[in-house]
């Protein structure tokens, strides 16, 4: 995100405060973040319509290719434009000629998705599951991981002027925040983060993933479909999201908080410096 770019993605309003004790409210102005229909085409042939904070549109396009299973590398988009209508925007996304051959193969019609990740399958065996890897890199520092929620507050400038949008994070392996992506919608959020991250040509076993939404089925799918081993939550898991860290032996925290969090996986997952610090000092 360019240092002023969030102003594209934010509306002025003017709103009047109506205090329930019956006392005179007085106007005032707030932030709204702008919310588009952004149209995924695989040229020529419409693909889906999500809505969407109008920032980060290509790195969008990447990540929602790749968690959607259209594509595996970067190297597999040849280019993306972005038209802007207005009703909206259309990305044109033009694959490389094998990947557009297997996408025709098996493209299906999700027109008017607007945030869940699996509505438009007709069929309960046709979840979308990310393959499994075998685990690579460190254990999540506990340390790494409050670090980085201490820091996240001031990392989320759209967020900060709206209260009312969803951030996805890539930290290094220290906690440090690297790359950060916000969205009206969450999975939008953490599709725009996994596109940047693919062409960054970021290493999946060097950092974790920190989302500001709850943790949901599909947010550890995309997480695992681009090999990232660790994800902190701000808010909390549902069952078949533990469930389907476990089958990827997927380190997840949530509840995460200024002042603790809850280990949902295994302990082998982390290294509780924390613990050895409070150890030594005691």
């Amino acid at each position: 995100m360019r240092p002023n770019e969030a102003v594209d993605a934010i509306l002025p309003a003017s709103a009047a405060r109506l205090p329930f004790d019956g006392s005179r409210g007085e106007r005032l102005e707030r932030a709204l973040p702008i919310e588009a229909p952004v149209g995924i085409v695989y040229a020529p042939t419409p693909y889906a319509v999500m809505m969407a904070s109008p920032i980060d549109l290509e790195d969008f396009a990447y990540g929602f290719s790749l968690t959607e299973g259209v594509i595996a590398h970067a190297r597999d988009i040849r280019a993306v434009e972005i038209e802007h209508e207005p009703r909206g925007y259309r990305l044109i996304v033009t694959l490389a000629s094998d990947k557009l051959r297997t996408h025709m193969a098996r493209a299906r019609n999700l027109a008017g998705r607007t945030g869940c990740g699996v509505c438009g399958i007709e069929d309960i065996g046709a979840l979308p599951f990310a393959p499994s890897r075998p685990r690579v890199g460190r254990p999540l520092s506990v340390s790494a991981a409050r670090r980085a929620i201490l820091a996240l507050d001031s990392r989320l400038p759209i967020g900060d002027l709206t209260r009312a949008t969803h951030a996805a994070v890539w930290c290094d392996d220290g906690g440090e925040i690297l790359f950060v992506r916000e969205d009206v919608g969450r999975h939008n959020a953490l599709d725009k983060l996994i596109g940047a991250l693919m062409r960054a040509d970021v290493d999946p076993a060097h950092g974790f993933v920190v989302i500001t939404s709850r943790c949901s089925f599909e947010m550890v799918e995309k997480t695992a479909a681009f090999g990232a081993r660790a994800i902190v939550a701000v808010s909390a898991p549902t069952s078949l999201a533990l469930e389907r860290a476990r089958a990827h032996d997927m380190t997840l925290i949530a509840v995460a908080r200024r002042d603790g969090a809850l280990l949902f996986t295994d302990e082998t997952g982390v290294d509780n410096d924390l613990m050895i610090e409070g150890a030594r000092s005691a």
